[in-house]
């Protein structure tokens, strides 16, 4: 079976691409930018199954490295289906959404919430508008960006990757982003969107502050009427930055869209906070299944990078 697995790299762009079009995907890590940006620190193999794509990664149980699936098959067989193909190498699978995995917990199969991996998933009219009581924390720290600074919004387009970029290297430099795992892998991952920003068909919006690029925000199409955004960031001594470019992407660069995907809080309570804060319009519960009673994960399937590796893209 390990012969039907291939690493993900730039050159099944045009058959992942291709699957998601036909069988548009629910959960934020199905896209290919997510998975092709973020592959050096979660390598991701795929499989190609009778008009089915699956998407493996290793995780660490108590026996050994195994494989488990990644995300929901996108194609015509089911999630059993894909079990029984692959059997023999999985040992289960991961950020399955709630409606796929929680009907086999009556099969057999040991099913877990991933709480900390819920997609947080907002109207973006409300974002785009913060309109009353409960957005009024969020416009009073917008009022006084406003007032302290000149900002203007402006589309990112090639000429405004570099600076882009150099912005990232400074916020990185601020939240030292090199000791970090996960900050590492992420700093990883955006210059990996940023090289390849037209290829992956993105959606970008930054703020200049005092003609400064001081703020970004890239997203894409998830699924018809919903984008997901994969990365927001905002210098953090400027007040209210951040609420800024939350507000001003959604109005500016998701206009056409109704809804939008802002991925999961990774547990972290500030960041669960923040989320919340902005009322989300629902949640995509997603869960784990192990295949048989006792399992568990022990080792990270996010892996970060070490500081040398930050330092040879700074």
């Amino acid at each position: 079976m390990l012969d039907q697995l291939t690493l993900l790299n730039e050159n099944h762009r045009p058959l992942v691409t291709e699957y998601f079009s036909r069988f548009p995907p629910e959960i934020s890590e199905q896209t290919y930018t997510n998975l092709f940006c973020r592959r050096k620190s979660r390598p991701i193999y795929i499989a190609e199954l009778d008009d089915t794509l699956a998407f493996l990664v290793m995780g660490i149980t108590e026996k050994k490295r195994e494989f488990f699936l990644f995300g929901p098959p996108v194609g015509k067989l089911s999630l059993e289906q894909v079990f029984e193909e692959l059997k023999g190498i999985l040992a289960g699978a991961i950020r399955l959404p709630a409606t796929n995995a929680e009907p086999l917990a009556d099969r057999g199969y040991v099913v877990q919430t991933e709480r900390d991996n819920w997609d947080y998933v907002y109207l973006v009219q409300n974002l785009a508008g913060l309109s009353g009581r409960a957005y009024s924390k969020k416009r009073n720290q917008i009022k006084k960006c406003l007032q302290l600074y000149d900002c203007r919004y402006e589309p990112i387009t090639d000429r405004l990757i570099s600076e882009c970029m150099t912005m990232q290297e400074q916020w990185c430099a601020v939240r030292s982003c090199s000791k970090e795992p996960g900050l590492c892998s992420e700093f990883q991952a955006i210059h990996e969107m940023f090289d390849n920003f037209q290829e992956l068909n993105l959606i970008g919006g930054c703020i200049r502050v005092d003609g400064t690029i001081q703020a970004f925000a890239v997203g894409e199409l998830l699924h018809p009427g919903t984008a997901v955004i994969h990365f927001e960031k905002a210098m953090p001594e400027i007040i209210g930055l951040g609420q800024l470019i939350n507000k001003w992407f959604a109005l500016y660069g998701l206009s056409d869209f109704e809804f939008v995907n802002r991925e999961q809080d990774l547990g972290i309570p500030g960041l669960r906070q923040a989320k919340q804060s902005y009322h989300p319009h629902h949640l995509v519960e997603k869960c784990t299944i192990f295949f048989s009673a006792g399992e568990g994960i022990h080792g990270s399937l996010v892996g970060g990078c070490a500081e040398e590796e930050y330092r040879t893209r700074t």
